[in-house]
């Protein structure tokens, strides 16, 4: 379709529109009351199809999965005002519903329509993730649940704010249901104000160049989009590509699941088959098929980074996600460990895409965000939840190593400062620091991961939802795998691990006690017996390799001066890096 938008024009509103969205990111970002908002940047916000609710404009620096899942969030409102009938200017709704568009219960949805003329123009909406909204588990990441009950409150799209006027009883059925209402609330005015923000920024765009105009610029960029990702598709050569990886159990059982993925290219045109996954399992690895989609959404944009962020690009994508798979549950299926396995997820299109095009291969990344949460009461009385998600090794490439304590490939968020984070609870970090010999060995190595180690200052209860305890991160092209995860905690019988090696609920800590995570490094690209031996012994300086796995691992003699021994070295490399 061409547009009759001359392309300055196009770019200007492209702009316009971005900036938009970022701003009502940074205003939440800048009133939330909690650090995972607040600091990590755990939200985002965007502007919705009117009718169907996809994917107008996104911003640059909201966390991707929220944004694929949005779609879905509107598109379950706009079928609840479909059947109420009732929509005004200055509604308001709300819910975190994670088989309509949600993700998991803490994840809260707003989504307001934006009306013009009387006239529905489009919809605006935030998302943000709330401390706490009861369940079993403080902060929600309940590693036992077997139902969506024991996680927390399920709340259905419902009008918060109906033609300006705020619902004060939903307000208290929040707060009753939470052991820290006073974050929730001021998290919730803080995406009502990014909201309010979002509305006055579209208006004065809309005043400036007129309704029609900005109307067609929707449908340009997402025609460009569609238009881009069918050449990146057709670029790949026809084919079916079938990739699997695993997670280390379910919480409730050892059994692993299965991830699989069997990726089809025909023409330009794409289709992801997730029907080889393991069935929905007891505990809270489930997914429902919106957080499916959205993971694959989040896969495809960092692979072909040219292509606009909108609905645009998943026209030419078909996902079958069947009901009988863990990835495509209904309620009351437990979802809340559900950041686990969309790192899977991605990783197994990443694995799929590789094959179809190796010179994109890339080792797996540390896939795990060890939700961490430590509750208690502090010396005034008041309750605390501190929950955290922390960092580990990228995978290496064929460009260069793995990034060292990075974030997970999910989203933009940044990983809680330390001292955020003891200013706001009764923790102390007494360790902080990269860890050791986790990277995947290889020609280029995975990242190295890192080490935290936390001190409660009161009695607490602790409890961890992490992954890859079991099934390491793995390498490509000859590449070795990256560490395990491992979690420790202190106890007055001594040192402690989870029975399922990254899950564990029910861990009581006295005052001065500690917990220690130990995350995974990134999985190793290429043959590490062809790694320049300075590069090796580069490491070993650094801290990062050990000289023993530099040796073994190697093929590479470090000495106690951390310099290469050039004979012992080719003595031990001699026909190995073939």
């Amino acid at each position: 379709m061409k547009s009759a938008l001359d392309p300055v024009t196009l770019a200007i509103l492209n702009g316009r529109l971005e900036q938009i969205a970022d701003e009502m990111d940074a205003t939440l970002y800048r009133s939330a009351f909690n650090p995972i908002i607040a600091e990590a940047r755990d939200a985002c916000h965007g502007l919705y199809h009117a009718e169907t609710g996809a994917t107008l404009v996104q911003g640059t620096r909201g966390l991707p999965i929220f944004v694929g899942a949005m779609a879905f969030a509107v598109k379950a409102v706009i079928d609840k005002v479909a059947v109420d009938g009732d929509l005004n200017p200055g509604d308001t709704y709300l819910f975190n519903d994670p088989y309509a568009g949600g993700t998991h219960l803490n994840d809260f949805r707003l989504v307001r329509p934006v009306f013009r003329g009387g006239t529905l123009y489009c919809w605006i909406a935030s998302v943000g993730h709330w401390l706490d909204i009861g369940g079993n588990v403080p902060g929600g990441f309940n590693a036992k649940a077997t139902e969506s009950f024991q996680e927390g409150v399920r709340i259905p799209p419902v009008k918060l704010v109906s033609r300006g006027v705020m619902n004060r009883d939903l307000l208290d059925i929040l707060a009753a249901n939470s052991r820290v209402p006073t974050s929730n609330y001021g998290d919730l005015n803080g995406q009502l104000n990014a909201l309010d923000l979002g509305e006055r920024r579209l208006s004065e765009l809309l005043d400036a160049y007129g309704d029609n105009t900005v109307a067609q610029a929707f449908d340009v960029f997402s025609d460009r989009a569609d238009a881009m990702m069918r050449d990146a598709i057709r670029a790949l050569p026809d084919g079916t590509y079938s990739f699997e990886d695993y997670l280390d159990n379910d919480g409730i059982t050892p059994e692993r699941l299965t991830i699989a993925l069997d990726l089809t290219i025909k023409g330009d045109e794409m289709v992801l088959d997730f029907s080889r996954s393991s069935a929905p399992c007891a505990g809270p690895l489930n997914i429902a098929y919106s957080t499916a989609a959205a993971c694959c959404y989040v896969a495809l944009k960092h692979v072909f980074t040219a292509v606009p962020a909108n609905a645009g690009c998943l026209r030419p994508i078909t996902f079958v996600i069947p009901e009988t798979t863990l990835l495509g549950v209904k309620p009351p299926k437990p979802v809340g460990g559900y950041t686990e396995t969309i790192l899977r997820v991605i990783g197994v299109v990443f694995g799929a895409l590789a094959k179809a095009d190796p010179a994109r291969a890339t080792a797996a990344p540390f896939g795990t965000i060890n939700a961490l949460s430590i509750a208690g009461y502090r010396g005034d009385g008041s309750r605390y939840v501190m929950f955290s998600f922390f960092g580990g090794g990228l995978g290496g490439n064929p460009e260069s190593d793995g990034l060292n304590h990075a974030n997970n490939p999910i989203s933009m968020a940044t990983i809680p400062p330390a001292e955020i984070l003891e200013a706001s609870y009764p923790v102390v970090f007494t360790q902080w620091a990269l860890r050791p010999d986790s990277a995947g060995a290889g020609y280029h190595r995975g990242g190295v991961g890192s080490v935290y180690e936390v001190e409660t200052l009161t009695d607490a209860d602790v409890f961890l939802l992490g992954e890859r305890g079991v099934y390491a991160p793995p390498g490509v092209a000859g590449g070795l795998e990256g560490g395990l995860n491992r979690f420790t905690w202190e106890s007055d019988e001594g040192v402690r691990t989870p029975p399922l090696a990254s899950k564990v609920t029910d861990v009581r800590v006295r005052a001065g006690q500690k917990v220690r995570i130990e995350s995974p490094g990134g999985g190793g690209y290429g043959n590490p017996w062809t790694r320049p031996p300075e590069r090796v012994a580069r490491d070993v300086r650094l801290g990062f390799v050990s000289r023993e796995n530099a040796r073994t691992l190697y093929g590479v003699e470090v000495t106690k001066d951390g310099e290469v021994d050039a004979k012992a070295t080719n003595r031990l490399r001699e026909g190995k890096a073939a």
